[in-house]
């Protein structure tokens, strides 16, 4: 019992920065937008949000500039793509090697440096029970806050009027302007959102998930939210199955090598993203499936005088 809550407890920590990131790109990409830099955007909340803990001693402090460096950073991104209408594809590469060459030069001088770790909140008398107990009700507040994004973002898309007017600019950007919607506007949120949402998930990562500043240590996560977007067809509910789906394998060349497999190292660090590509060739071959349900504007820049 006690080794498969162990298990548990590491799957949901490796798959809960997968769940918050690939939340924010779903929802940017819902706006028609496509946000290649998500992990830039993670490597800046997680510099970000070990650099403000540990300098202010308070973790709930790294948690909020984390989230604030995530959506400075979508700014960027949001300028370049939906003002200047540049390429998407090309900003969205170049904000993750920005993302990364400032992190590695800001991060330097904490290399080595033990950070501030995000404690659990307890649930007296609910953590007690058994498997259950420690997976559920003794967590930390990105943990819960990954759940009631999930359910917010799903609310917000399918079941309020503004989640109806994001879907409409991704869906046919011309035809949400004539009816007189700011295209720029919804798809300026839209960026945000998904750049606090990367920010946090990075703030995850050096505040709970490992508590010291390691260069890239996203080590491709924001890769892999990118592709659990496509994976759950961007539908909220399936982002949830996947990312605990890609935690799992994430978590299983660790228990692998502790089991005594004699499997090369070097094999099993690659099985997730593996598994990534091979889930990506799965899904490319269902073609019908995909055009329903990919925002018909992904992807493409809008200038209203044209």
């Amino acid at each position: 019992m006690g080794f498969i809550e162990a298990v548990l407890l590491t799957i949901v920590t490796a798959a809960t920065p997968l769940l918050i990131a690939a939340l924010g790109e779903l929802v940017t990409e819902r706006s028609g937008v496509l946000n290649l830099g998500v992990e830039g955007m993670m490597i800046m909340g997680a510099i970000a949000g070990f650099a403000f803990a540990l300098m202010s001693g308070n973790p709930y402090v790294g948690v909020i500039a984390g989230v604030g460096f995530g959506a400075l950073f979508s700014l960027l991104f949001a300028f370049l793509t939906v003002t200047l209408v540049t390429n998407q594809v090309a900003t969205g590469l170049a904000l993750t090697i920005l993302g990364l060459g400032i992190s590695g030069l800001w991060g330097e001088a904490f290399v080595g440096v033990p950070g501030v770790k995000l404690l659990p909140i307890e649930i007296p008398l609910l953590s007690e029970i058994p498997l259950i107990g420690k997976l559920l009700f003794a967590q930390d507040i990105i943990f819960y806050c990954s759940i009631v994004l999930l359910f917010g973002v799903s609310c917000f898309l399918f079941k309020s009027r503004m989640g109806l007017t994001l879907r409409a600019v991704g869906d046919n950007h011309t035809s949400a302007h004539a009816l007189g919607i700011s295209v720029s506007r919804v798809r300026y949120l839209a960026v945000m959102f998904g750049g606090a949402c990367s920010g946090l998930a990075g703030a995850y990562m050096s505040l709970v998930y490992t508590t010291q500043w390691i260069e890239n240590m996203t080590a491709g996560r924001g890769w892999i939210a990118l592709a659990l977007v496509v994976f759950a067809s961007w539908r909220p509910n399936r982002v949830l199955i996947g990312a605990y789906l890609f935690g799992a394998v994430g978590i299983a060349q660790l228990h692998i090598q502790a089991l005594g497999f004699k499997i090369p190292s070097q094999f099993l660090s690659a099985l997730p993203y593996l598994a990534t590509i091979i889930v990506l060739v799965i899904i490319s071959r269902n073609r019908r499936l995909t055009i329903i349900n990919t925002p018909a504007s992904l992807g493409k820049g809008f200038v209203p005088d044209r």
